[in-house]
């Protein structure tokens, strides 16, 4: 017996059956009587994958994969399930608690920590000392481990639904800007002379979202109003930041709403990130202005 050169296995010399049949297009010394049943090359076993109809080969499947068009969510994000952002902000906001119940000693009264001091927002010392970064630093912080774990559990709820639709940087782009529209929110209309802190400005934000998505799905939004009802109320309890809460909730509301009815096609992500950081502008105006009013009473 002889082996037909780069042939793996024996063939009597003659006749056989793969006398002239083509060669693989990958392996030229392979004869093959298959074909791949797109660009109907002959393919060994070895480069055919099974489609929807027949066999193609490698090359094929490959280009395919290139040229078809990935799944997208309403938003224009890629079709992904996995949460990762909540969790992380979930994370980050109880390792600034704990660094602040560290410095503190104590559980409940971890305000009294340095960190709490230099991070809470505190419009007077905003303007006073040029201290901006207060306006976000705020939203990490909470007083006492009962606002820390009601804000945690709500953002762990109502963000693991919406992550995966918006996406993740489009999630964050909400989070941050319904963070800060409640800081603006406050700096503008509550007392000058006193602290705020806490992530339900973002929180409420990410509230918010949830509301558009259900509409734009056109989806029961009763259940959804019920829930924002039921917050807007204890919003109005003493020791809680009514205008920390609307602003986060507008300013969420008008993000997410500039990335569910943005137009699709290539047009939608220019729209979405032209729209947030008008937002952003807006906001950061509606700061210098308030600014500029207290900077000569201060």
């Amino acid at each position: 017996m002889t082996l037909p050169p780069g042939q793996p296995g024996p063939y009597p010399p003659q006749p056989g059956p793969w006398q002239g049949l083509p060669a693989c297009v990958r392996h030229p010394d392979r004869p093959t009587g298959l074909r791949c049943v797109r660009c109907d090359r002959p393919a060994c076993p070895e480069c055919l994958r099974d489609a929807a109809v027949g066999q193609q080969c490698v090359d094929c499947v490959a280009e395919g994969r290139r040229t078809v068009r990935p799944r997208t969510t309403i938003a224009g994000a890629k079709l992904d399930t996995r949460v990762i952002v909540v969790p992380a902000l979930v994370v980050l906001n109880l390792a600034v608690y704990a660094v602040t119940v560290a410095q503190a000693g104590s559980l409940g009264t971890n305000d009294l920590a340095p960190l709490f001091g230099s991070w809470v927002l505190w419009p007077a010392a905003v303007v006073e000392f040029g201290e901006p970064w207060r306006l976000i630093t705020a939203g990490f912080l909470h007083y006492g481990p009962i606002h820390v774990a009601l804000n945690m559990l709500a953002l762990w709820i109502l963000g693991r639904d919406i992550e995966p639709l918006l996406g993740r940087a489009r999630f964050v782009a909400v989070y941050l800007l319904s963070l800060f529209g409640g800081s603006v929110a406050v700096f503008l209309f509550g007392p000058v002379d006193s602290g705020t802190a806490g992530a339900s400005g973002a929180v409420w934000g990410v509230m918010g979202a949830v509301l558009v998505t259900v509409l734009r799905l056109r989806l029961n939004p009763r259940p959804v109003l019920a829930v924002i009802a039921i917050n807007a109320v204890i919003s109005f309890l003493p020791g809680i930041s009514l205008f920390g809460h609307l602003g986060g909730f507008l300013v969420g509301v008008a993000a997410t709403a500039a990335l569910l009815y943005a137009p699709r096609g290539r047009q939608q992500l220019p729209v979405q990130v032209g729209a947030l950081l008008g937002i952003g502008v807006l906001l950061i105006a509606l700061t210098a202005l308030r600014w500029a009013q207290l900077a000569p009473v201060l």
